[in-house]
């Protein structure tokens, strides 16, 4: 392994996604000059970003770097100096397997996902770790949406990566005047605030479809912020990573703006509409409803409480609907702040 970030080489990027987050990240790769293969499982988004430098269906209206390759064969990804995961949670063993094959050993993978598995209860880390040992893993999460980032509008976000010099050296690849990565190499605590934070933006967007003002706002961002550091402290995670860009500023950004698609499906559901017909007319993956299972399940088996997120997972499995969830929140015991 080499010592250093200036010896590790990562000029030619690998991108596995073509969706907004995918595609905006494979724009940061090639404005900080690398060379950079997108793939995409549509054909025509792949034939849009070579002809036209556009993503017309999830990025509309942004041109791209001129930079990028956009494939539909994943083998194209292989030997590649470093690989973003940029599929959706639930669908990223399915993607790793069919790529795990054609990763030498040592292949640098950031798993740019935010979710933890159905039925597994895996990490992301977890995943990869299971299907391509081999493979050295990272996690790049924090506050951003992709249509900012590909405007070049400022956002910091954080790299975990057990591997200093790796870390550091993914951090000189992309990062950007206006692309801040923050070094860490606290690759649960990462994983932990983007999964979680999702799931509390569906409650707040329940509020702001229920209109129970800013006040309700304010507290679920609050007291879920203490569920996910909960989970995240029993699961090893440090309190300094919680509270940072991945966990508290994730989670404010995405409890604040309907542009979050977990926040305006929340939204949509507060409104009274069902969660199939608002998943139904979209393209672009709403985390939280997929993840809140797997993560009620996991905070079961550590002991830990966490009854905002139990209340979503409650309205989008159909086991509740929205009022009866809300009167659920607001008839739990008081209790001690900081509890």
């Amino acid at each position: 392994m080499k010592s250093s970030a200036e010896s590790i080489a990562l000029q030619r990027i690998g991108v596995l996604g073509g969706g907004a987050w995918g595609t905006a990240l494979a724009n940061i790769a090639a404005g900080a000059g690398r060379e950079v293969v997108l793939w995409a499982f549509e054909p025509d988004v792949v034939a849009a970003i070579n002809e036209n430098r556009e993503n017309p269906l999830y990025l509309p209206g942004h041109r791209l770097e001129a930079g990028i390759r956009a494939v539909t064969e994943m083998r194209a990804l292989a030997g590649l100096d470093a690989i973003l995961a940029v599929t959706p949670a639930q669908h990223l063993r399915t993607s790793l397997k069919r790529l795990a094959h054609d990763l030498p050993a040592g292949a640098p993978v950031v798993l740019c996902a935010k979710g933890i598995e159905q039925g597994t209860l895996a990490l992301m880390t977890e995943v990869l770790a299971q299907v391509a040992p081999h493979a050295r893993g990272a996690v790049l999460s924090g506050p951003g949406f992709a249509k900012d980032v590909v405007r070049g509008l400022p956002t910091a976000t954080t790299i975990a990566c057990a591997d200093q010099s790796l870390g550091a050296a993914l951090v000189a690849a992309l990062g950007r005047p206006t692309f801040r990565p923050y070094l860490t190499d606290d690759l649960v605590g990462a994983e932990i605030g983007g999964a979680v934070k999702n799931v509390i933006a569906i409650a707040c967007g329940i509020a702001e479809g229920r209109k129970l003002g800013d006040g309700a706002r304010s507290a679920l961002i609050t007291r879920g912020f203490a569920e996910l550091c909960r989970l995240g402290l029993a699961l090893g995670a440090r309190q300094e990573t919680l509270s940072g860009l991945c966990g508290l500023g994730d989670l404010v950004l995405t409890c604040s703006s309907l542009a979050s698609r977990n926040m305006s499906l929340g939204a949509a559901l507060g409104e009274g509409r069902s969660v199939a017909d608002v998943l139904g007319e979209r393209r672009s993956v709403a985390e939280g409803a997929a993840s809140a299972p797997a993560i009620v399940a996991l905070a079961d088996r550590h002991g830990v409480e966490m009854p905002i997120c139990a209340a979503v997972d409650d309205v989008v499995a159909g086991r509740l609907d929205v009022d009866a969830a809300i009167v659920a929140l607001l008839t739990r015991p008081f209790r001690t702040e900081g509890v």
